[in-house]
């Protein structure tokens, strides 16, 4: 590349680092578009990614406002320039879209593009989508704004990157489904488990209980308050339980709605006292959203579970950098971390570690017997 090459490497590797970085694959996306359009200083930019049925399962814009979108309309189909770029193995570069053969011109409210580019992101011989980019804002030397040979050059070797990153987020994607499906299936072993132990306390409670009517009503009595408590527990079981098999509504209402009713509802089926608190959060990448979540479940499911403290306290705080800080902090027994970790239970401890480093963040324990237990996530945010 000539013309700047300290800085225009600079760019491109800023650009890859940060889709690197990303984990969802609307984030890379995202990523993508947002690198191509201020790589290329072009005053639009879009990826699609192709459904089966002539359409685009995803299709991200950048330099059009949200409102301008809305008034777009449906997304486009597969067709004109947008299905050269799927079909074809090559770049396409034109000084003006409208003049093309295949142009099939857009919506009302479609803003006015002249000279085009587009690239197809390509893994092996699968097409994964397709970049387009718009209207060049600035050309050397006062000729007309219009991509060169540079720009094109620029966005292959982007695009060839996309196509990892891509590639990547969803091999990312699909592990995560399996492990949400390897989590549901442990909590229904777990409340097979929990309710199966209370409910066959219940029936022997009651059966004792039944023999003793005639012969000793004080005793049955007792036996009886026995099963109330022992209905009231399994009752606990079954609402924690279904709690935590209902799917998190992130993509909708955010982590902190989200975690905000997931400690309201564990407050209300349990005996200790759950509480929240947010200290100014904004919102973060997806990846660590997630990552946030289900550490904060799982702590929450050790110390309700496991802890027998009357209090947990659930706190999420905004660090200085912009990231955040997850603390779920209970009154419980406690416990040595490092005798735990000799005898080989980990209580959910690997899996939390995993989850904060996946995401760059970290996760430290605090915990003595008797004394509670702290567990704290910091997260650096996007």
């Amino acid at each position: 590349m000539q013309g700047g090459p300290r800085s225009g490497l600079a760019a491109v590797s800023t650009a890859l680092l940060a889709m690197s970085r990303r984990l969802e694959v609307r984030d890379v996306l995202r990523t993508i578009v947002v690198s191509a359009r201020e790589l290329l200083d072009a005053e639009y930019a879009a990826l699609g990614v192709p459904d089966d049925h002539g359409g685009f399962a995803q299709f991200v814009v950048d330099g059009i406002s949200a409102e301008q979108w809305r008034q777009i309309g449906p997304l486009p189909r597969q067709h004109g320039i947008l299905a050269a770029m799927l079909h074809e193995n090559g770049p396409e570069r034109l000084a003006d879209v409208r003049k093309d053969p295949r142009f099939e011109g857009w919506p009302a409210a479609h803003p006015e593009m002249s000279d085009f580019l587009g690239m197809p992101v390509r893994d092996g011989e699968e097409t994964l989508g397709a970049i387009f980019l718009a209207n060049k804002r600035s050309a050397p030397d006062g000729t007309d704004r219009v991509f060169t040979d540079e720009d094109q050059e620029l966005l292959s070797l982007l695009a060839q990157h996309a196509a990892i990153a891509l590639t990547n987020a969803r091999l990312y994607e699909r592990s995560r489904e399996l492990t949400i499906a390897e989590e549901r299936s442990r909590l229904a072993h777990e409340l097979h488990d929990a309710v199966s132990q209370k409910l066959f306390s219940l029936r022997l409670t009651a059966q004792a209980a039944a023999t003793l009517v005639d012969r000793d009503p004080a005793r049955a009595k007792d036996e009886l308050q026995q099963v109330a408590a022992l209905a009231a527990e399994a009752a606990d079981e079954l609402r924690a339980a279904v709690t935590e098999l209902r799917p998190a509504a992130l993509d909708e209402d955010g982590l902190v709605a989200t975690l905000r009713t997931h400690v309201h509802v564990l407050d209300r089926a349990h005996t200790a006292h759950v509480t929240f608190t947010c200290e100014g959060v904004r919102a973060l990448p997806a990846a660590q959203e997630e990552a946030v979540l289900r550490v904060a479940q799982e702590a929450l499911h050790n110390a309700l579970r496991h802890a027998d403290g009357d209090r947990v306290e659930v706190n999420l705080a905004r660090t200085p950098a912009g990231g955040a800080v997850l603390r779920v902090v209970d009154s419980g027994k406690g416990f040595d971390p490092l005798a735990v970790r000799r005898a080989g239970r980990h209580l959910g401890l690997v899996s939390m570690r995993d989850r904060a480093s996946g995401v760059g963040g970290r996760l430290t324990v605090h915990s003595e017997p008797g004394q509670g237990t702290t567990i704290e996530m910091e997260v650096p945010g996007g």
